[in-house]
C-alpha cells in the first residue's frame, strides 16, 4: 500500500504520519532525508543535486523524482508500501511520481488530506514554545505562557517560524501550490478528506479507516 499525507503546515500530518508507519508498517519517505543520504553517498544524482545546493539554487524536480524512484523500487519499500509526507508540493512534481510509480508498476492507493481551518492553524503554531536547551514543546493554551522549562530549567521561547507573520505566509505558499493537488488527485479518484480540526485521536481513526479500508 503505498498512500501520501496532505495537509497545510500545522494540520497535525508528522503526529498521523508517525502512527502510520506504527499501525500499517509503511517506509515514512522524506525527500530531505532522500537528498541528503544521496549527497552524503556521492552517487551521480546526490553529485548533482549538491551542485545546484553548492550554487543556491533549488533542486530539478527531475533530481528530486530521479531519488524518489530510485528509493521506492528498493525491496524494503516495495515490500512494506510508502507513505509520501511532504512530497510532492506541485502538479509537475505529482505528475512525475506518478509516471515514476507507474514505470515500476507501482501506483498511489490513497491521498490522505487532513484538513484544518487556517485560523486554528494560526492559533495552534502561534501559541506553540519550545525549551533551547532540551527541545521539548510546550503549548501556552496548555501549560501557560512559561519562560523556564519544566523539564530541565532552560528557557522556553518562540520560534522564529511560529510567529504570526511566518505562519500566514507558509500558509499563503500552501495555498498557492500544494492545495492545487487535492482536486488534481480528487479527479484521478484517489482522494480521502477527514476533518483536522478534531483531536489527533479522532483525526487519527478517521485515517485508520481509510487505510484499513482499501488494504
Amino acid at each position: 500500500m503505498n498512500v501520501m499525507l496532505l495537509g497545510a503546515p500545522g494540520a497535525g500530518k508528522g503526529t498521523q504520519a508517525a502512527r502510520i508507519v506504527e499501525e500499517f508498517g509503511l517506509l515514512h519517505l522524506s525527500t530531505g532525508d532522500i537528498l541528503r543520504k544521496a549527497v552524503a553517498d556521492q552517487t551521480p544524482l546526490g553529485l548533482e543535486a549538491k551542485r545546484h545546493m553548492d550554487e543556491g539554487g533549488l533542486v530539478p524536480d527531475e533530481v528530486v523524482i530521479g531519488l524518489v524512484q530510485e528509493r521506492i523500487t528498493r525491496p524494503d519499500a516495495i515490500e512494506r508500501g510508502v507513505l509520501f509526507d511532504g512530497f510532492p508540493r506541485t502538479i509537475p512534481q505529482a505528475d512525475a511520481l506518478g509516471e515514476a510509480l507507474a514505470s515500476s508498476g507501482l501506483a498511489l492507493d490513497a491521498v490522505v488530506s487532513v484538513e484544518v481551518d487556517p485560523e486554528a492553524i494560526v492559533a495552534r503554531i502561534t501559541s506553540r514554545r519550545q525549551c533551547r536547551a532540551c527541545g521539548k514543546i510546550f503549548n501556552v493554551v496548555t501549560d501557560g505562557d512559561l519562560d523556564i522549562c519544566t523539564e530541565c530549567s532552560g528557557e522556553v521561547y518562540q520560534r522564529d517560524d511560529d510567529t504570526e507573520a511566518t505562519v500566514r505566509k507558509r500558509l499563503a505558499a500552501y495555498d498557492e501550490q500544494t492545495s492545487k493537488l487535492i482536486p488534481y488527485y480528487a479527479e484521478h479518484g484517489t482522494l480521502f478528506t477527514v476533518d483536522g480540526n478534531r483531536t489527533p485521536d479522532e483525526v487519527y481513526r478517521s485515517v485508520s479507516d481509510i487505510l484499513r479500508g482499501i488494504g
